[in-house]
């Protein structure tokens, strides 16, 4: 499987963007899906998944309520839709599969597959 991220750009404060992420190859065993993200300087952190079956979406907290995720099984997609974006939401976003979690679906090493991720820079 591999993924590929799209939709990054430049915006202002308060703006929006809508990330994409289309996996391809079989992808009959995803478990979640996840967004993370790494800004200059910084560890990447992460930002919110989507379980593959039933839809439901974990948050971190510097972005509930203004971000949310989504997939499109027919497609292999999943989306990352970011309201109200702030400085500190600048960074290289990158989307990730995992076929199966180990405690918390927020930790980085549940994910085996990565994209390439695509820079979002936020603008005063």
């Amino acid at each position: 499987v591999q993924l590929q991220a799209s939709g990054g750009g430049l915006v202002q404060t308060g703006g929006s963007l809508r990330l994409a992420c289309a996996a391809s190859g079989s992808g009959s065993n995803t478990r979640f899906m996840g967004w993370f993200r790494q800004a200059p300087g910084k560890e990447r952190e992460f930002v919110a998944t989507i379980n593959w079956s039933s839809g439901f979406t974990y948050y971190s907290d510097s972005v509930t309520g203004r971000f949310t995720i989504s997939r499109d099984r027919a497609k292999n997609t999943v989306y990352l839709q970011m309201n109200s974006l702030k400085l500190e939401d600048t960074a290289v976003y990158y989307c990730a599969r995992s076929t199966g979690i180990v405690g918390l679906a927020r930790i980085s090493t549940n994910y085996a597959t990565w994209g390439q991720g695509t820079q979002v820079t936020v603008s005063s």
